[in-house]
Order: structure tokens, then sequence, then C-alpha cells
């Protein structure tokens, strides 16, 4: 089989395209002939050796696929060969075939394309696990979500307007911005043209966002602590911006301000549960027409480091997915 190889911790460039032998399932595992693999961020970290959890070299990068089930290891329940899943991976996703855990896998549906299962877990699963079980986001609040229209930005927006929130959205171009708007953002702010913490106090008549999802960091950060209301949520999904803020704690103090981080692929191995039962929601949800992943641009296997290179420079609007058809 075919396979996105990383040797050396130099960055996406280092990927090479390559021929492996086709994986075994262990116990409790599944093997999955990958149709689409969803494309983040974070798989440029990893290819850095700056992720949270590195696998050991040599790996394939890809934390999200979907496919067929090809082979079932020993004492698999629910899951039969045949079967159309998508599959949350500790690495493997950039390869035609791999090896997932039997109860990191859902079924999808036939009217599911292989493309949005693989643009699904990632995005949605971080916005609605974020939005939902730790922010705890009510109908009529206020959220404000920074790079908007980005991978994870696009869901937090489709998931907040699902919760019955108000939707601020920023962005850095006015293309962005109608990307957010088209998925159901109420009003818009100009990341690099406008002051973002006074048009957030002139949005909310001065009271400040009750919840902010933060992908971004930096300026943005600063922003949204100046301009938080009282009792408000700061999630921490990342730091695309490339840097990390300083927290100065009597601002969190003065306004009972709860700041809240979110590492999605912990509860992998933490809480599993709630990750299986937030993805279920969200394939119910696509059923009932709720949220669509859009998905901007798809390559092919062999051109992942420029699938990549879309992500990280940040030229792309929504999910970038490989394909191994």
């Amino acid at each position: 089989m075919r396979a996105i190889v990383c040797h050396e911790l130099t960055g996406p460039a280092a990927l090479r395209l390559e021929e492996l032998a086709e994986p075994c399932p262990g116990p409790g595992q599944v093997r999955i002939r990958v149709r689409a693999c969803g494309v983040n961020f974070a798989d440029s970290l990893i290819t850095r050796g700056h992720y949270q959890k590195q696998p050991p070299l040599p790996f394939t990068p890809g934390f999200e696929v979907s496919g067929e089930v090809l082979e079932l290891g020993n004492g698999v329940e629910g899951i039969v060969r045949g079967d159309r899943v998508l599959a949350m991976t500790p690495c493997g996703g950039y390869a035609e075939q791999v090896v997932a855990d039997g109860k990191r896998c859902l079924r999808i549906p036939a009217e599911m394309s292989w493309e949005h299962a693989a643009a699904l877990p990632v995005v949605f699963g971080t916005s609605h696990i974020a939005l939902c079980h730790r922010a705890r986001l009510r109908a009529g609040e206020t959220l404000v979500v920074h790079g908007a229209s980005g991978g994870v930005g696009l869901t937090a927006v489709a998931i907040g307007k699902q919760l019955g929130a108000t939707v601020i959205a920023t962005a850095g171009s006015p293309e962005k911005l109608a990307v957010a708007a088209a998925h159901g953002a109420d009003y818009l702010i100009d990341a690099r043209r406008e002051d973002v913490r006074q048009r957030i106090k002139e949005l909310t008549a001065g009271r400040g966002a009750d919840v902010v999802y933060d992908p971004v960091g930096g300026e943005l950060f600063t922003a949204s602590l100046r301009s938080i209301a009282f009792e408000g949520r700061i999630l921490i999904i990342g730091f695309a911006s490339g840097s990390v803020p300083p927290v100065p704690a009597n601002h969190l103090l003065v306004k009972n301000v709860d700041l809240i981080g979110i590492n999605w692929p912990a509860y992998a191995e933490f809480n599993p549960q709630v990750m299986t039962d937030s993805i279920q929601t969200l394939i119910d949800w696509y059923l009932d027409g709720v949220i669509k992943p859009h998905v901007s641009a798809t390559y092919p296997l062999q051109s992942a480091v420029e699938a990549l290179d879309q992500v990280v420079s940040r030229k792309s609007t929504g999910k970038v997915v490989i394909t191994t058809d």
C-alpha cells in the first residue's frame, strides 16, 4: 500500500510517498481501506516534533479518516467487514490503509460522502465539545469566533448558531468573512483592519462576549480578554498565529473569567465516551441537515504536502481533504 511517511522532524517538506506493507489489526482494532483523510494544522506540528503526543519515527500523519472496514481484530464489537466508517487515529491517516481502535470507529450513513466524513471528527468534534461540554454555551449568549473561516472556526460558527447564540466572526479578509457569513455568522469583524476589542464592545452594547472561541492566540487573545463579559468564558483552541500569549491573572479575577483549554485528542485517552457521544450527535445533526462540512479543496494522496501547505499558510477556508482513489 502507499503511504506518506515522516522520517525526520523537519516539517511537512520532508514527507515522502512510499510503499509499505499492509497493516495488521491487533485485538480490538480494525483495518480500514482509507477513502479520505482530513488535513489539520496539527499535522504540521507533528512533523516538527511540536505536537502534544509524538509517535516514534518513522510515522504517517493523519488523525481522521473515512473508509471501509477490511478486517477485524479479536474482540471488536458493533462493526463488521464492509461497514462504512469514520475513525479517529493517533496517526496513520495519510495512507491507503490504516489500523484504528474499534472503539474510535463509528458507522456513517450512505448519505454521507467520504470527504464529509473525513472532514467531520477533528474540527466539528473540537467545536462541539468546546462549546457544549466545556463552555456550556446557552441560547441567547454572544459567541465570538476568531479565525472564523478556517477549519475549526467555521464549525464553531455553525454549532454556535445551532445552539441559539449570536455569533460574531473575525477573520483576516473580506473574502474570508464572506465565508463565515454564508455559514450563519451574525456580525463580522475584519481583524486586520478593525479594532477587534472595540468592535466586540460596540456589537454587545458595551457588555462584552459571553464566550470566545480562539484558535489563533497572539493579539486576538489579548483583545478577547479585554472585551469579555462578566463571567465570560474563553476557549483556548490553538495558536495559529504562532504566538502563545501570557495570561494576566488579575484580569481573570476582576471579571470572574473562565479560561478553558481544549485538547480534543485527550478525550480518546481520558474520557472516550464524551468523544464518541459527541461524534454521534454530529452525525445525527448532519442527517438532519443542521451541519455540513465545508470542504474547500481535495488533493490526491501523492499531493499531501501541497494539501498541508494550504492549511498551514491559511490559504484555505473550511477543510482540506486528501483522497486515495
